[in-house]
């Protein structure tokens, strides 16, 4: 799963919200740096409500990635994608491939439900900018295996940039797709991947219900509201 997944059900909670993103952008700042949920779960009982929030939110994220590698869905989609690109990297040795796979069967979903919820995308950016990102660095790092002093700015150039937008354009897309390539060492995508994104696209628009098996959605009664 990717940010909008994780955070779509928990929009009226702004740190429950960014909590879930917390996961994801520590191995951007620094791959040396993780939370995991034994140093997490004591801080979600926390008698202060911001810190509980914040580590309730990286409990969802870890929760929800547990599910969602789990499902058949997940497995059959990142299989086939994978399969799709190689045709498209004649030679590689199959890493890049696999990585491929799963990372476009994360993203495209966030690319899906943003589609379907523009509203909902406005309100998650919305929720995010009305956190104090010191205050949830702070927060982490009491979590984290080792402190971080990137954190914050990480979560501001987040909001800036609003990447998650990028990712509905093929164009956007494969800029993003060449940073998380680089950022974990592969070499960048040939213009040609670029070909096999519309049916990626619709691949994950018919099954994305078996993606989201067992993990909360807004669908379930959880709808976010919006910020004032």
């Amino acid at each position: 799963m990717n940010y909008f997944a994780h955070a779509l059900p928990f929009l009226d909670d702004p740190y429950f919200a960014a909590g879930t993103g917390v996961p994801d952008w520590l191995p951007v700042i620094d791959r040396q740096v993780r939370v995991r949920a034994k140093n997490a779960a004591p801080f979600a009982q926390d008698a202060d409500p911001v810190v509980a929030s914040v580590a309730k939110g990286v409990l969802q994220h870890l929760r929800d990635d547990r599910r969602f590698h789990e499902t058949r869905a997940f497995a059959e989609i990142s299989m086939e994608l994978s399969a799709r690109a190689r045709r498209w990297l004649e030679g590689d040795p199959g890493f890049r491939s696999s990585f491929l796979g799963h990372l476009l069967a994360e993203v495209l979903l966030d690319s899906v439900l943003l589609a379907d919820d523009p509203v909902g995308a406005e309100t998650y950016y919305r929720a995010l900018a009305a956190v104090d990102t010191a205050r949830i660095q702070e927060i982490v790092n009491r979590m984290a295996t080792r402190p971080t002093q990137r954190l914050a700015a990480m979560i501001s150039v987040f909001c800036r940039e609003r990447i998650l937008w990028d990712y509905l354009e093929d164009d956007r897309l494969m800029i993003r797709l060449n940073q998380v390539m680089r950022r974990v060492g592969f070499e960048p995508l040939p213009d040609g991947i670029r070909g096999m994104l519309p049916e990626a696209r619709h691949l994950i628009l018919r099954r994305r219900y078996d993606l989201l098996d067992g993990i909360p959605t807004t669908d379930q009664g959880d709808t976010p509201c919006v910020l004032d």
